[in-house]
């Protein structure tokens, strides 16, 4: 903890203070007892601090938020910490009170709270962030069906351990399982299952860090509950051999007259290992053709870019020849401003027509990691064309270079695009002659092959097939 010299906590002293690499407290000149305590994530709350029953140096003395900046100016604060000084001079201890009354909260009004003042990134590179609005409507979402239903009427401070271990069996033999309709648009599906036993014991665990760091209970009961807490490790990637039955069912579905946006952005979840919103809220101010990059505002892991491989590079500046001017979105929707939301019923017939049941869209993500490592891209070079923001990996990841990434991504989706629309070339024997131009000298000449092809015409895979059969990178 850190003190500062006294100041006047006016809206301007308040925006300009910096966090620390400790927690900063900073004290109002005027009003003594009132201040700005600065996180090191960033985050600025106002508190008050006094002594209990009248004061003297004898008395305990109490910290009180009175609450976070931003909803809350720091006039206003001003005026609650008057309110709360002069109480405690007459003998109110409105902490304690407010730790009292908070002492009796149930569950489901814990979850209100969270709602209110909780709902915030608790660890990573985001620390201190606001979930994003889905995040956090499906946490919400997950912790009323599940956790209101089975533990909503329990006090918080008398669950524990063994309650936890109940609540997670039942939700994984489905007692909160539901299909209920409400109103005339509104349809509530609740599974539950082992899986989301888990994702939910996750949000739960959560909601009791946050109540312990607001006193309101003692220990987090979810850290001690003895219940799996983890899946099997998901290993499913595709092979060549798949991608090249996806990539013909693709293409026949293209034929058929599908909808060529949904399978344009099936082709670039193959091609760049991008998570599945990734690529379908994908905006134009995001794709850096020139330098061949992802430059992604808002993903999973907050700013993130992404080296293309060509393949993927060519498809985006064919369809940058058609874009649609009136939209921002490189998928734009078919009515609206929104982007294109009806790639799923075209992938489950994509994954039916290829034999492939069971293959998700965060599958390719998986097959582009796999196909990375298992031609012997280093852990960092795969990281890097995956966006992956870990902490654990950072010490790998935060040294890898724009130039090496993206020959790793070349490489890679070579591969991935070659199985993509059939190309055997990649099997054939060490003795087979092959046209080489290496990329770190000809970049600019194999691009002007890539435009050459896309002048020629015939379907975007015969292109990137021609270019990609015809050098090496």
């Amino acid at each position: 903890m850190t003190k500062h010299d006294s100041v006047l906590l006016t809206k301007t002293c308040v925006t300009n203070a910096k966090p620390g690499a400790e927690r900063l407290y900073i004290w109002d000149r005027d009003l003594p007892g009132f201040g700005l305590r600065v996180e090191p994530t960033g985050v600025k709350s106002f508190v008050v601090k006094y002594r209990a029953d009248g004061g003297g140096r004898s008395a305990p003395q109490r910290m009180m938020t009175i609450g976070r900046f931003g909803p809350l100016t720091a006039e206003l604060a001003r005026r609650q910490a008057k309110t709360i000084l002069g109480g405690a001079v007459a003998g109110t201890d409105r902490a304690a009170e407010l730790q009292a009354k908070r002492r009796e909260l149930k569950m489901a009004a814990l979850i209100d709270l969270y709602e209110k003042e909780g709902c915030f990134i608790q660890r990573g590179t985001r620390q201190g962030d606001p979930m994003k609005p889905r995040t956090k409507k499906n946490t919400l979402a997950r912790l009323r069906n599940h956790v209101v239903p089975l533990l909503g009427n329990k006090r918080v401070t008398e669950i524990n351990a063994g309650d936890i271990e109940r609540f997670f069996q039942d939700v994984a033999t489905g007692k909160t399982k539901m299909d209920e309709k409400r109103g005339p648009r509104t349809r509530i599906i609740v599974r539950g299952g082992a899986g989301g036993a888990r994702k939910v014991l996750q949000d739960l665990s959560a909601v009791f860090s946050f109540a312990k760091r607001r006193r309101l209970v003692d220990d987090n009961p979810c850290q001690t509950a003895a219940v799996r807490r983890t899946a099997n490790q998901r290993t499913r990637a595709l092979s060549l051999d798949e991608l090249k039955r996806l990539g013909g069912a693709l293409d026949e579905l293209e034929q058929e007259g599908a909808n060529k946006k949904a399978l344009n952005i099936a082709r670039l979840w193959a091609l760049t290992g991008c998570r599945h919103m990734e690529v379908a809220t994908l905006k134009w101010s995001e794709v850096n053709l020139e330098e061949g990059l992802l430059e992604l505002d808002d993903s999973k892991t907050g700013r993130s870019v992404r080296p293309l491989g060509i393949a993927a590079q060519t498809l985006l500046a064919e369809l940058a020849k058609a874009k649609d001017p009136r939209s921002s979105y490189v998928f734009p929707a078919e009515r609206g401003n929104g982007y294109f939301q009806g790639t799923k019923r075209y992938w489950v017939r994509a994954i039916k027509k290829a034999e492939l049941h069971g293959v998700t869209p965060h599958t390719l993500r998986h097959t582009m990691g796999s196909t990375a490592t298992s031609t012997g891209e280093p852990l960092a070079l795969t990281g890097a064309i995956l966006g992956h923001a870990n902490p654990r990996s950072t010490a790998i990841y935060a040294h890898v270079q724009r130039d090496p990434s993206k020959r790793a991504a070349n490489r890679v989706s070579k591969k991935i695009a070659a199985a993509l629309i059939g190309d055997n070339s990649t099997n054939e024997n060490k003795h087979s002659k092959k046209k080489m131009v290496p990329s770190d000298q000809n970049t600019d000449e194999l691009v002007r092959a890539l435009q050459q092809c896309l002048a020629a015409g015939g379907p975007a895979a015969e292109k990137i097939h021609r270019a990609l059969s015809d050098h090496k990178f």
